[in-house]
């Protein structure tokens, strides 16, 4: 595995977020989600946030992406949902005629750690802490 690593760490921070468009409506094309995922590189940059992946459907997105230990996630994910909300709204006009209020995507959203290891390894490796390992 490769850690990402600042002046006083070492890290490998990766999340899945799942957006879904406001009452789920099927606006989302190819170019529509090109134009939001590069809606998110610039944005993401001002939090240290890169993406691993993207991939849309008609109704919503999913990103995996990396950020770093103090990366605001939620204020990066509010500034995301606005920006990209109105810079997609001018360059589409036909979305907008789609989603009859101001908003375009739902005010929920789904944001997973993801990580190298699954949870019951992780809970196994912690509980034997601190106890001898009995080798023959």
């Amino acid at each position: 595995m490769k850690l990402d690593s600042n002046n006083h760490s070492v890290f490998s921070l990766n999340y899945h977020l799942i957006l879904c468009i406001k009452y789920r409506k099927k606006v989302l094309t190819d170019e529509i989600s090109g134009y939001a995922k590069s809606v998110f590189e610039r944005i993401g940059a001002n939090y240290r946030i890169t993406i691993s992946e993207w991939n849309h459907d008609h109704d919503h997105i999913h990103v995996l992406f990396k950020a770093h230990p103090n990366s605001e996630l939620s204020k990066f994910i509010n500034a995301y949902k606005s920006a990209s909300s109105r810079l997609i709204k001018k360059g589409f006009p036909n979305v907008k005629k789609k989603l009859w209020k101001e908003y375009f995507w739902s005010q929920s959203y789904c944001l997973i750690t993801v990580g190298g290891a699954p949870l019951e390894v992780l809970k196994t490796y912690i509980e034997s802490q601190g106890k001898e390992v009995k080798t023959e």
